[in-house]
């Protein structure tokens, strides 16, 4: 059932109407930014709410000056999970190494933000709750782009029209398909598989995050402050995508079943689990690469754009810095096409930087052979007596320009 909010009181003359598709990360961000341009922003989520829960995301670098400009820095620092232990396990389950997250990460222990997703979504969406139109439960069915605008077709059977239509609906954006082609255009798989859920928190785990390897599989448990549930996270080496078991229950579990079926520490029982949890995500590891993000009057942003992969950790990160740069650019630009093409230019060396990172989490977290966790062992045994290395510099490449005023 759609459920309309409307912005209250009275607004000035827009500078003209956008369509966000996706009320997630990318799309609060996006609204919060297209709102102060002057912009009457419209935003429609498929879900029927809010989306709460989720894994703590990872908020570094250019995007700290994205939240900071919002207000939102304090509330979000209240927020910090503040993850205090990344142990290392060996396939029989003793311990390899424990460490200081950053450490491995290669963030900046002293300001780098760690918030459940849901809690960071919230705090965007309560910037413009008031200011912005969100239509929930329905999505967009149809677009045509005509000579005055957008003609936007909804699954409700409304029809509207918008001088702009951005998606940020994620990996599997439908806005992406419906303006650029098929997904597969775009999706480099990155040879993994993985699959999250909660589980009851049976070992007392608290703030921290446990990861048990071996050669081409990866089980990790991470703890959320002392709650009594935990997230898992189950990733396995698979040379192509098995899309036929995505979105059917059963055949996820059976394939997780087969994959994890010899192995040790914990995982039997966190295999029982999964048959009672009622959120298990099962997808391929891979990023979004796509020659340029703009057609026309349209425009992607964040995972619809660019996923980088939680290999990186920068999918957030890319999608508040994206909002930002694509509604200054727009708001810089009395012409669409001029500002459309000033984000392109202004966004796209940052997001490589950022993509490129891929490689460096991967070989951490899910080394495929057992040549490679070896490597991989001897590496982490040594950072318990180094100095935690500085910052990644592509975490802060980007300096935010000035928001123009409307």
């Amino acid at each position: 059932m759609t459920r309309t909010d409307r912005p209250t009181g009275t607004r000035p003359a827009p500078r003209g109407t956008a369509l966000i598709s996706g009320a997630g990360i990318a799309g609060c961000a996006l609204a919060h930014w297209l709102d102060r341009a002057g912009y009457a922003v419209t935003v429609v989520e498929k879900s029927a709410t809010l989306r709460s829960g989720g894994y703590p995301v990872d908020v570094r670098g250019t995007a700290l000056a994205v939240v900071e400009r919002m207000g939102l820095l304090p509330r979000l620092r209240d927020a910090h999970v503040g993850l205090r232990r990344l142990t290392f396990l060996n396939g029989d389950g003793s311990e390899l190494t424990s460490l200081p997250p950053h450490a491995v990460t290669g963030g900046d222990a002293g300001r780098d933000l760690e918030i459940p997703r849901g809690e960071l979504t919230e705090a965007l969406y309560a910037t413009v709750r008031d200011r912005v139109e969100f239509v929930f439960g329905d999505r967009v069915d149809t677009l045509v782009e005509t000579g005055h605008g957008v003609d936007v077709t909804f699954r409700s059977g409304t029809a509207r029209t918008f001088d702009l239509v951005l998606g940020a609906d994620g990996t599997h954006s439908r806005t992406r398909e419906m303006l650029f082609g098929p997904e597969e255009r775009f999706h480099h798989h990155l040879g993994h598989c993985f699959a999250v859920f909660t589980l009851p928190n049976t070992l007392a785990l608290s703030h921290e995050t446990v990861v048990w390897n071996t050669p081409g599989r990866a089980v990790a448990l991470y703890a959320v402050g002392d709650s009594n549930e935990v997230h898992a996270f189950l990733d396995f080496a698979r040379p192509e995508p098995p899309r036929h078991v995505f979105g059917d229950s059963a055949a996820g579990q059976a394939l997780l079943a087969e994959v994890f079926a010899d192995a040790g520490w914990r995982v039997p029982e966190i295999l029982t689990a999964l048959h009672d949890a009622d959120d298990v995500f099962l997808d391929a590891v891979g990023q979004i690469r796509m020659p340029r993000w703009t057609s026309g009057r349209a425009a992607l942003l964040g995972d619809a754009a660019y996923a980088p992969s939680f290999l990186t950790g920068q999918g957030t990160s890319l999608a508040l810095v994206g909002a930002y740069m694509l509604a200054a650019s727009l708001a810089g630009h009395r012409d669409h096409t001029a500002g459309l093409a000033a984000y392109e230019h202004g966004t796209r060396p940052f997001v490589t930087l950022n993509q490129n990172l891929v490689g460096e989490g991967g070989a951490t977290l899910f080394p495929a052979t057992a040549e490679a966790l070896a490597r991989r062992n001897t590496r982490l045994r040594s950072l318990r007596t180094l100095p935690s290395p500085p910052p990644r510099p592509a975490h802060s490449s980007l300096t935010l320009p000035a928001f123009p005023a409307p």
